[in-house]
């Protein structure tokens, strides 16, 4: 658990169904992606309407300090749809000696050192206490493998250095990804700029692939794979040649051939995942919200909100405008396999408590090492507020019980923050601890919730 010197939040009580129309701030696994993208381009190129939070403000400054422009502009000249807010990426080569603040952004601290290893001199990472606990290992490894210099006195984390030496001959590598996609993830994307390209075969270490553990839990397999098709998708839109096994390929390898990215104009969908929070509001209250823009097609892990929520009770349906979702009145528990969808578990997690009916969520051990452990954390805060909430191998059992006030900690997790708002939509007396770690994916979430159940100021159908 961790102090904080901020006020306690209280978090609101919804007293009627809510009806509002939201916008979503830009994707932050998308624009982290397409920073990383256009820094290693040919030509300059734009990121538009991106999420300005701490972790894509953390990746922008990170590509700034080895030589990459990343300007502010709210130029649209080239009329593509979507300008206004943006950020104009200018490749340059990159140079050390440079120092990087990676935060607590698991995107920041796996994204960046394969990019440093083509730097000309060393670029030194560190980050919040917290980050020197994430598993890194298999990137640091990995990168090794094909050819890069790191120091990182044993340790398989943070903080570390890469020596660049302006380029890498890359190849193959072996890498166990069973605790982060992320670290396909980022070999994959600086991949298309070392010599020899890339191929990433995933291997779990000491376990067959896809088995369990003696306690249930599962092991071998790489969680959110989503994710890893959100990189494959904007890797080939740049102009990279990419083979992954969704397209009929080698199970568990993924491979980019060398090559040239072009500088491209691109637009951020919204964050999916944090709609989960708004979309939550109107299954428990019993209202209904619309997301704008919510994309028809899009390789985001938060788009599976709409089945899985609409099993807990909702409806939802595509709109001109977005997406609409809306609340029975009746909240369902339900047994799901959130392997790939991790990161919303804390809000169905949150939604599950209020329910009429047990949940188990599982394939979610993974959850462990994120920005906290997510269910000893969730366990312990729901339990706190009266909650039945059990601890399995790879996820939770959750028993409805009549809940009640209390102080919700957040452990420095947005995640557990924005389930926190949801349990006090239902429950009064919620005070979240630190509601402004919410800052490091969803930029003033306690003006956007105020907003939310406001009839004066949130905006109608």
């Amino acid at each position: 658990m961790t102090g904080s010197l901020e006020p306690l939040w209280p978090a609101p009580t919804a007293t009627d169904p809510v009806d509002a129309v939201v916008t979503v701030p830009g994707s932050k696994s998308a624009t982290n992606r397409a920073l990383v993208l256009a820094a290693l381009a040919d030509q300059p190129g734009f990121v538009r309407r991106p999420l300005r939070s701490r972790d894509s403000l953390l990746m922008a400054d990170g590509l700034r300090a080895m030589g990459i422009g990343v300007e502010d502009t709210l130029n649209s000249s080239s009329g593509v749809s979507g300008g206004g807010d943006a950020w104009r990426v200018l490749p340059a080569p990159l140079n050390g000696p440079a120092r990087v603040d990676v935060g607590n952004a698991g995107t920041v601290m796996r994204f960046l050192p394969p990019l440093a290893a083509l730097a000309t001199g060393p670029v030194h990472f560190d980050g919040d206490p917290r980050s020197h606990e994430r598993p890194l290992g298999g990137v640091i490894t990995a990168l090794r493998g094909l050819g890069a210099r790191i120091e990182d006195d044993g340790r398989g984390a943070l903080p570390l250095t890469v020596h660049g030496t302006g380029g890498l001959v890359g190849g193959s590598v072996t890498v166990d990804a069973s605790s982060s996609s992320q670290f396909v993830s980022a070999l994959l994307l600086s991949g298309p700029r070392y010599q020899q390209g890339v191929e990433v075969r995933h291997v779990a270490a000491g376990s067959a692939r896809g088995g369990a553990d003696a306690g249930g839990a599962r092991v071998g397999t790489v969680p959110s794979l989503p994710h890893i098709r959100m990189t494959v998708e904007m890797l080939r839109a740049a102009g990279a040649r990419v083979d992954a096994p969704e397209d009929g390929g080698e199970p568990d390898v993924w491979r980019v051939a060398p090559g040239a990215l072009l500088g491209r104009d691109l637009v951020v969908e919204p964050d999916l995942s944090n709609a989960a929070p708004f979309l939550a509001a109107a299954l428990v209250t019993g209202g209904t919200v619309l997301i704008r823009d919510w994309p028809r097609h899009t390789s985001q892990p938060g788009d599976q909100l709409r089945e899985l929520l609409t099993r807990m009770g909702g409806s939802c349906a595509f709109t001109e405008d977005g997406l609409r979702f809306t609340g029975s009145g009746s909240v369902h528990g339900l047994d799901a396999d959130l392997h790939e969808v991790g990161e919303l578990t804390p809000v169905i997690a949150a939604v599950a408590a209020l329910a009429d009916s047990p949940s188990r969520l599982s394939g979610i051990a993974h959850l462990r090492v994120h920005e906290t452990d997510r269910l000893a954390a969730l366990a312990n805060e729901l339990n706190g507020l009266g909650g039945d909430v059990t601890e399995t191998a790879d996820g939770l059992v959750i028993k409805p019980r009549p809940l009640h006030g209390g102080v919700f900690h957040t452990y420095e997790d947005h995640r557990l923050a924005t389930a926190a708002a949801v349990i006090g939509l239902a429950v009064p007396g919620v005070q979240v601890e630190n509601v402004g770690t919410t800052a490091k994916t969803l930029p003033d979430f306690p003006g956007l919730w105020s907003d939310l159940l406001d009839p004066t100021s949130t905006v109608k159908d």
